[in-house]
């Protein structure tokens, strides 16, 4: 069970809620914000820095791949030595990295630098749901978490926009050194603000986080690589196959050993495993499209990167306002309709967009589409960590934000992949028509993929009762330290 004591009255004070919220919330949008933000200045990183094609997408890839295998070691770091804690060291350890890759004087640099912040990331992200989970009452839990998937879902749209715009008027460096000043401040009020937590007498299982992180290196490396080597390479093949084949290890070991890191039972709950694939399928779609989107309205229609983002913000500025509404919707009604309408809604707008897409396709036709899509993935990120936090064990959540997270994260770069393969079957950059003809069947394709998470989420049991289940406290850093007899 977990260390933080039981509540007297139900939940933490506002000012820690409001503390909670604001840390966690910053921290996760920096390690969001950097899956995309590069994009836009790939060009101008080949320019400065030199490098080959595949260098500039290892620029890209390197962070999906150390967020993506980290993300479950993360969480367990955090259960065992404190999350807290973890989440400070990790939010550290994300703040150096985006200065050595403000400061790297090559390409090769820079690659580690970007694998070096993936690995910060993936320690920050899973920590700071649980530690939020852990400060907010269990009756105001959907609209907190209902902020933080605003603030998550809008980092992960707004990474064109706010690349495109830093390029622009500033120089490639400072997205980077963006997250400096941000990180160096968020830290002390990390350690100070936020209430520790951790599993009582918990232990690492060191086999099943090697065997997690080779079989998720493997598939992932696999995906990043299948689009420029070719699906049938020697290369695609080994990772996807040898990383299954390893994953397939650690389940077997999982099941056996008597202090697991993924407690294998936890997906024989029909909720949790509904739930996570469901985001898988909707990362796919969502991350593709976003992909696809950015390249269509720069390269076909001409606009610049800036440009383009500030036309995106009609799906990225949906999460703010949709997102804590949805949140306090969940409360009442429970997150399942609310994530099943959410990915409905996704579904709908990227078929639509797919429907009108043509080289001369005016924004006007465009902005349904959009407003959609990003009303769609707020209502499908506000609540989900809630109903993620409820269908597993207190002294679960840990682990079980880590592989949503995990899953997720595969998800994006299978869906980068996937639809990126489609695209180059059917179409290329020869033409603006060449380009159409590529990306409308990517997009029906990242249309089904979300639909069919919403079929997922549809056969996610209904609501629980938060009164059946412990809510767990949330206790100030002062009493943390104190004496158990005067507490």
């Amino acid at each position: 069970m977990s260390t933080v004591t039981p509540p007297s009255s139900g939940g933490g004070s506002k000012g820690l809620v409001f503390w909670a919220i604001l840390t966690t919330g910053l921290a996760s949008f920096m390690a969001g914000l950097d899956n995309l933000v590069i994009i836009t200045a790939l060009p101008t990183i080949k320019d400065k820095l030199g490098g080959s094609l595949a260098d500039l997408e290892w620029t890209v890839n390197a962070y999906t791949l150390s967020f993506a295998v980290l993300m479950m070691f993360g969480a367990a770091l955090g259960d065992r030595f404190g999350r807290r804690k973890l989440f400070t060291l990790g939010l550290l350890l994300f703040t150096a990295a985006s200065a050595a890759a403000a400061l790297a004087p090559g390409i090769g640099m820079l690659i580690a630098a970007r694998a070096v912040q993936g690995a910060g990331a993936a320690i920050v992200m899973p920590l700071s749901v649980t530690l939020l989970t852990v400060a907010v009452p269990a009756d105001k839990r959907g609209a907190a978490l209902g902020i933080w998937g605003a603030i998550n879902g809008l980092s992960i749209a707004a990474g064109p926009l706010v690349g495109g715009t830093i390029v622009e008027h500033l120089s490639w460096q400072w997205i980077f050194w963006l997250n400096v000043p941000i990180g160096l401040l968020l830290a002390p009020f990390a350690f100070t603000k936020l209430a520790e937590s951790r599993i009582a007498q918990s232990r690492l299982d060191a086999v099943g986080t090697v065997l997690s992180g080779l079989g998720l290196f493997g598939i992932v490396l696999g995906l990043v690589k299948g689009h420029g080597d070719g699906w049938t390479s020697a290369p695609v093949l080994s990772g996807l196959i040898g990383g299954a084949a390893v994953l397939v290890l650690f389940v077997l070991w999982e099941n056996r050993t008597p202090h697991p890191m993924v407690p294998m039972r936890m997906f024989r709950n029909r909720a949790f495993s509904g739930i996570n694939l469901a985001g898988v399928l909707m990362s796919v779609g969502m991350f593709g499209a976003i992909f696809l989107l950015t390249q269509f309205l720069q390269n076909i229609q001409g606009y610049s990167a800036m440009s383009a983002g500030v036309r995106l913000l009609a799906w990225t500025a949906m999460p703010m306002v949709v997102a804590p509404l949805a949140g306090m919707i969940s409360d009442r009604i429970g997150g399942k309709p609310v994530v099943a309408l959410g990915l409905a809604l996704m579904t709908f707008g990227m078929a639509y967009w797919a429907f009108v897409l043509e080289p001369d396709v005016s924004y006007a036709a465009q902005l349904p589409s959009l407003m959609i899509c990003g009303a769609g993935m707020a209502m499908f990120y506000a609540p989900l960590m809630n109903l993620t936090m409820g269908s597993v064990a207190e002294h679960e959540q840990g682990i079980a934000s880590g592989v949503t997270a995990a899953t997720r994260e595969v998800g994006a770069a299978l869906g980068v992949a996937l639809l990126a393969s489609i695209f180059s079957a059917n179409g290329g950059y020869a033409s603006p028509q060449n380009f159409v003809d590529g990306i409308t069947p990517a997009m029906w394709v990242g249309a089904a993929a979300v639909g069919l998470g919403t079929l997922s989420m549809l056969l996610v049991p209904g609501r629980r009762k938060d009164s059946s289940r412990p809510v767990p406290a949330v206790t100030s850093p002062a009493e943390q330290n104190a004496p158990a007899a005067a507490r």
